[in-house]
């Protein structure tokens, strides 16, 4: 019996790696390298990390997205909006 799988190519049912968020801050410019898969169950976690960064407003943000592996149309709304 096959087993069905995810279009990130985990069999069905298989645990969710996750999100990994990580801040880095280089004069001006905030770099957030982004580690995993977006999709709908980590939108609100990007879109807080994205948003706030401690009490300083860099005027520049980078999104380091090489080390995602799956984003659906929800991780590209939390990126866009």
């Amino acid at each position: 019996m096959e087993r069905a799988e995810t279009r990130s190519g985990r069999p069905h049912g298989a645990a969710r790696p996750g999100l990994s968020i990580d801040h880095t801050a280089v004069d001006d410019v905030r770099a957030v390298p982004l580690r995993g898969e977006i999709d709908h169950a980590v939108t609100n976690e990007l879109t807080e990390a994205l948003l706030s960064y401690g009490s300083v407003t860099r005027p520049r943000t980078v999104v380091d997205l090489s080390g995602v592996t799956f984003m659906d149309s929800s991780g590209i709304n939390a990126l866009t909006a």
